[in-house]
């Protein structure tokens, strides 16, 4: 069963504004100079770690910021880039930061088996210097959740192209998207680190 023809329409007409909206959107971010930033150094698995060697061999890198292991939601998101993180590293450099130590970040990981590369901002200033950290507690948690896109200069310096929240509806997390074509929509549905009971 189809919609009436003036539905059909107006949902056509909709769709092309927000096509045109998206585009827009991409121009505006494009001409929004980049942003130095220092050469922050985290904690990995493996010891300390600067915000360069994090690049590889990449000369772009995405750097989600994670609210860390007590945020359902962040845990969604994360998910679903490690469905997607072949796709992901085959053009940037991925990894996920969060406050959390490096020893709850790794055990998380292992249990979630998550592929990415996780590192530990804590007693760093990187969130709040990019605009990811809050007066108010969220999850057990002052961090917000978002992402920063970072290009390496042939100088070996870093600089910010990008950056943006994450949060219910947006663009990073297709569950969102997908339920938003069912009749109630997300209705009271909220995001659980397990389904099973």
């Amino acid at each position: 069963m189809t919609a009436p023809t003036d539905l059909q329409e107006e949902l056509a007409a909709a769709w092309s504004d927000l096509e045109k909206a998206q585009q827009r959107l991409k121009e505006v971010r494009r001409r929004v100079p980049s942003e130095p930033v220092p050469d922050y150094q985290l904690h990995g698995p493996d010891g300390p770690v600067r915000l360069s060697e994090l690049f590889g061999a990449k000369s772009d890198l995405i750097l989600i910021h994670n609210m860390g292991t007590g945020c359902p939601y962040c845990t969604m998101w994360a998910d679903g880039f490690n469905g997607v993180l072949h796709h992901l590293e085959d053009r940037s450099a991925f990894v996920v930061v969060s406050p959390d130590s490096v020893e709850t970040q790794q055990e998380f990981r292992r249990n979630r088996g998550w592929r990415f590369r996780m590192y530990s901002a804590a007693n760093t200033t990187l969130f709040n210097d990019m605009g990811f950290e809050s007066e108010d507690e969220h999850y057990g948690s002052n961090a917000m959740p978002g992402v920063s896109a970072f290009h390496k200069n042939p100088d070996g310096s870093a600089v910010r192209v990008a950056s943006d929240f994450l949060g219910p509806g947006d663009a990073y997390c297709s569950v969102w998207h997908l339920f938003d074509l069912l009749r109630d929509g997300v209705g009271d549905w909220e995001a659980r680190f397990d389904y099973s009971t």
